[in-house]
């Protein structure tokens, strides 16, 4: 049995389980009625809007996507300490600035994943993705992405770049193979 025909009336099953896990946490309930609606709604909802839904890459090294979600945490909680520092220091030695990022990202999931982080990250936050494949005429083609980030205390911009890319994106290209 092929896999597209197996999951053809449960095209996401992930978003079907935490779909029908929310509903019954948001009813706090697991009576019939319940249970019947979640299953309804689980399979239902992801079902009509399947065909809407822009295709991403898969995750290919979870074990990489775990480490990098730890490595990200680490990094969340060591920048709130700095900022602190900064912050609570005398205010005229911040060097506030934009940098733009090169990517080396093509998928959306991926570079949505990378804005994120670097928002996540206090000190630094996303600012666009551009140039946006919307805007380009017809037929032509992203020849290089970038991601636009307003840092908080800017040292070295080069540094950052390399920092930003090395720490984040290199383990997402892995981790989506993309």
């Amino acid at each position: 049995m092929r896999l597209e025909a197996r999951f053809r009336w449960l095209p996401t099953p992930f978003r079907s389980v935490l779909l029908f896990i929310v509903w019954l946490l948001l009813n706090n309930s697991v009576s019939p009625g319940h249970l019947l609606l979640a299953a309804f709604f689980a399979i239902t909802i992801p079902w009509i809007t399947f065909p809407f839904r822009d295709p991403q890459p898969l995750i290919v090294r979870p074990g990489l996507a775990f480490r990098h979600l730890l490595l990200v945490l680490y990094d969340i909680v060591t920048a709130n300490l700095q900022v602190a520092l900064l912050i609570l220091g005398p205010t005229k030695k911040l060097r506030p600035g934009f940098v733009k990022v090169p990517l080396d990202l093509s998928h959306e999931m991926p570079i949505t994943i990378l804005a994120s982080t670097v928002s996540l990250t206090p000190g630094t936050v996303s600012a666009e993705v551009y140039p946006i494949p919307e805007s380009l005429a017809e037929g032509e083609e992203v020849q290089q992405r970038y991601l636009l980030i307003h840092v908080l205390d800017l040292a070295d911009e080069q540094v950052l770049i390399n920092t930003i890319k090395q720490r984040y994106e290199a383990p997402l290209k892995e981790i989506f193979r993309c």
